[in-house]
């Protein structure tokens, strides 16, 4: 009965707001995947930039598979860029990808269900499971560290 609860209670956490098209809905984003995780586990510090930007550039081994010849390392940098405030290209597709920053693209997280479909859809893709809610939580805060573009930088 207890977990019945805590999923319920996870879940309503996660769908309980209504999006905006700015940075705050990535803010409350993170309190919400960190509350989550905290949840899941009483040593959880908190949302860290600093882990979310090592797991943005963690290299997974990808097997072989009908598509994939040969097995090879991907991360989420390897179609959104070092910088997430860049515009992305995907790796087997060659299609371009919106900048992944929400400073940079107002637009990113703006629809709550749109991404959990596309944590579900990369997590799998790239990590091989799911992300965790304190991944997910530290993965956003990185985000909304890069605030300008390569090109704006240099």
């Amino acid at each position: 009965m207890k977990n019945v609860i805590s999923i319920a209670t996870m879940l309503s956490l996660v769908f309980s707001f209504e999006a905006l098209a700015d940075e705050s809905v990535a803010q409350q984003l993170i309190a919400r995947y960190a509350t989550i995780a905290k949840l899941q586990d009483a040593n959880y510090a908190g949302p860290s930039a600093v882990d979310g930007k090592a797991f943005f550039n963690r290299e997974v081994i990808q097997f072989k598979s009908a598509s994939n010849k040969t097995a090879k390392a991907i991360a989420c940098a390897s179609c959104h860029t070092a910088n997430p405030a860049d515009f992305g290209k995907h790796i087997a597709t060659g299609k371009k990808i919106q900048p992944l920053s929400p400073v940079v693209n107002a637009k990113r997280f703006d629809d709550i269900e749109k991404v959990e479909k596309q944590f579900n859809k990369h997590c799998h893709e790239v990590v091989g499971s799911d992300c965790s809610a304190s991944e997910k939580a530290n993965y956003i805060a990185f985000l909304l560290e890069e605030k300008s573009p390569s090109a704006i930088k240099n």
